[in-house]
């Protein structure tokens, strides 16, 4: 199934992964997602990448306050701070900073599955969602999550990189907002793919 037409958008910008040690690493790039559209912009940062490992809280504040100014701004990501705290903890988190401040994050499940997707305000338009997706792609042979069914920039975003809605599920959201579960890919391809797209 299809969502609404898509926006197209040029991103430029540089974005710098540099390998770290310990429970960290760099690769070429996991409830609710959200991306805004995605606006041109000509814009050169250096934006490091980390990983966090299951197990670890490195950054759980600071992700946590990045959705929090998401979910104040544009009313996503509504998460309560046990839940969301909790799920971060279990999950492998790619991590995009700024001179140490958080700027996107991406939680992913073993399975692939990405419970949250964040990027800054400041920092829309840089490439750094796709990014964040890209480096999920590296990991598994296929995505999913869910997006609300009202969220029209999330759906547009997840088109954009060619996620597929599977089907919807009413009342998903504890606040009893309704979700698509969406999927991306399942053959070997994807990483190769999703790479491919990010460099366009």
């Amino acid at each position: 199934m299809s969502v609404a037409s898509i926006r197209r958008c040029r991103v430029s910008g540089s974005i710098d992964d540099r390998s770290t040690s310990g429970s960290r690493r760099t690769t070429a790039l996991p409830v609710e997602l959200y991306w805004r559209a995605c606006y041109t912009v000509v814009v050169s940062v250096n934006i490091d990448s980390r990983v966090v490992a299951p197990g670890s809280d490195e950054y759980v504040d600071e992700a946590w306050r990045l959705k929090e100014r998401i979910n104040s701004q544009e009313g996503v990501l509504k998460q309560r701070h046990d839940f969301f705290t909790d799920a971060y903890r279990r999950s492998t988190v790619h991590c995009y900073l700024q001179e140490d401040d958080l700027v996107g994050f991406a939680a992913v499940r073993r399975d692939g599955y990405i419970l949250f997707l964040a990027v800054s305000t400041a920092f829309r338009g840089q490439g750094i969602g796709k990014r964040l997706v890209a480096r999920v792609a590296d990991d598994n042979e296929s995505i999913t999550c869910h997006a609300r069914t009202s969220n029209e920039n999330a759906l547009e975003f997840y088109e954009h990189l060619g996620f597929e809605i599977k089907r919807r599920i009413n009342g998903y959201y504890e606040d009893g907002g309704d979700a698509y579960y969406l999927k991306l890919g399942s053959d070997s391809g994807l990483a190769d793919r999703i790479s491919e797209f990010v460099r366009r």
